[in-house]
């Protein structure tokens, strides 16, 4: 479908409707905007910037910042001179800067709407079909209901937590990431279920405010699907700050007790029951299809109840998009974005495909974690004969300054080409630094092209610099 002037009746035959107002949502939105196409986002809560938004990435990076700063002053100022005698914790102060940043940016997509000429329908959104025609039936608070008529939808409602079966969500005691965020003051012991990125983040969070952080995995190790080396240097950090890491360990049962839960855990035969004040649940996502009745349109859905699109982010129905969560795969922002950018440029007629390549994915504990393409093991059990190089902060001028020389970045890269095929990354700030390798990847740039490439100095980016030259056998400061 080629750009065109707005509709005439604009308000309920735009061009695209969009399903779901989250980073995926309302990034398409405002590419829409520009590319003038008569657009309509759907969003059923008060605000939009979705899950991200409101009670995720943007709040927790908040209380992470903060929580640093107050660790930092409380073990590692002195170390720099700056002497502040007895530190104290205000943890409503804390939270309020935290709903103050989300206002900020949830206010700052609702100029980007107004900017863009993007209309928000504040409702529930549903997807339904006449015919050929299709149909979206906005349901407001109020009890009223519109019905567009677009040229082409975009489905993009996200995802949602997935619950244990005996341990359903109250956000009092049993939480997700949603009453993590929340919790009135610093537990005493907060268990966590699962050791992936949501678990990690906000156990960190409540860890060096004060609470005793205990967090089950399952599997092996935290970090499933991380590369090796950063997997062991990540827990043997984590374990050195108090987080205590128990893997390879099943929950078996749990129950509440008044201000109290139980959780039962088993690892190797032998059982245990925790107590603990709070408990997050964080196992995973699964799509979330809400407005959405697959059955009833004759939408494709994947094995794990995702929306099968292609690379163009077409699903089976004519002029049916869909983007981010719902579609699976990576469960990240930037992604759905991407995803958003590519779905209505397709609509508007550019060829555009989405590629997964070269996505980088992110931990914010501290010390940072950044991965992206393919690990070492990955490359290997691809068949590829690979050159590694890695350098460590602590042989970094600019990290030892600031005093954070844990971690080290490595770079993977085929033995006959040179070509980039991953890099792994924990340290400080290297949530900053990835994209550099991001860009490398992207153009398919060799190890040697970074290696090259003249670095300020003193940065933490001469790390990247170095571990590159790694590859090559000739790094220099090390």
């Amino acid at each position: 479908m080629s750009a065109s002037p707005p509709s005439e009746n604009a308000s309920t035959s735009p061009d695209v409707v969009i399903i779901g107002g989250g980073p995926g949502g309302y990034v398409a939105a405002i590419r829409a905007g520009q590319l003038g196409l008569a657009t309509t986002c759907v969003e059923m809560d008060a605000t939009l910037g979705g899950t991200c938004v409101n009670v995720g990435c943007i709040p927790s990076k908040a209380l992470l910042e903060s929580s640093e700063h107050y660790e930092f002053a409380k073990l590692h100022a002195a170390e720099h001179g700056v002497m502040l005698g007895d530190v104290s914790l205000d943890l409503t102060r804390m939270m309020a800067r935290k709903d103050t940043v989300v206002g900020q940016n949830t206010k700052g997509i609702e100029f980007l709407f107004k900017k863009n000429k993007v209309t928000w329908a504040r409702g529930r959104g549903t997807l339904r079909r006449e015919g050929e025609q299709l149909l979206v039936d906005v349901a407001a608070s109020d009890g009223t209901t519109t019905t567009l008529r677009p040229r082409a939808v975009i489905i993009a409602t996200g995802s949602v937590p997935i619950e244990l079966p005996f341990l359903k969500f109250d956000e009092e005691r049993v939480l997700s990431n949603v009453g993590a965020l929340k919790i009135p003051k610093v537990p005493k012991h907060l268990l966590v279920i699962g050791g992936g990125v949501i678990g990690l983040e906000l156990g960190s969070v409540w860890r060096r405010l004060g609470a005793k952080v205990t967090v089950v995995e399952m599997l092996p190790t935290i970090l499933a699907g991380n590369d090796a080396d950063v997997v062991r240097e990540a827990e043997r950090v984590f374990k050195k700050q108090g987080l205590e890491l128990r893997t390879g360990t099943r929950v078996t049962g749990a129950r509440r007790k008044m201000d109290r839960v139980l959780v039962d855990i088993e690892k190797n035969g032998a059982s245990e029951t925790i107590d603990a004040d709070y408990v997050l649940v964080s196992v995973g996502r699964r799509p979330a299809l809400t407005g959405i009745d697959a059955t009833a349109l004759g939408l494709t859905l994947g094995t794990r109840g995702e929306i099968a699109v292609d690379d163009r982010m077409r699903t089976n129905i004519p002029n049916v998009y869909a983007i981010g969560d719902c579609v699976g795969g990576a469960l990240l922002a930037h992604k759905a974005e991407e995803e958003g950018v590519v779905a209505v440029e397709a609509i508007a007629g550019m060829d555009v495909h989405m590629h997964y390549n070269t996505i980088p994915a992110v931990v914010y504990t501290w010390p940072e974690i950044a991965a992206l393409g393919l690990t070492e093991q990955q490359a290997r059990d691809a068949g590829r004969e690979v050159r590694v190089g890695k350098f460590p902060f602590s042989a970094n001028g600019r990290a030892r300054t600031a005093g954070e020389t844990t971690g080290f970045i490595k770079v993977i890269a085929d033995a006959r080409t040179d070509e980039l095929l991953g890099a792994h990354l924990i340290g400080p700030h290297v949530s900053e630094l990835v994209s550099e390798l991001v860009l490398g990847m992207e153009f398919r740039a060799s190890a040697e092209d970074v290696g090259i490439t003249v670095h300020a100095h003193p940065t933490l980016s001469e790390t990247t610099k170095e571990a590159a030259l790694g590859v090559l056998g000739r790094a220099l400061h090390i």
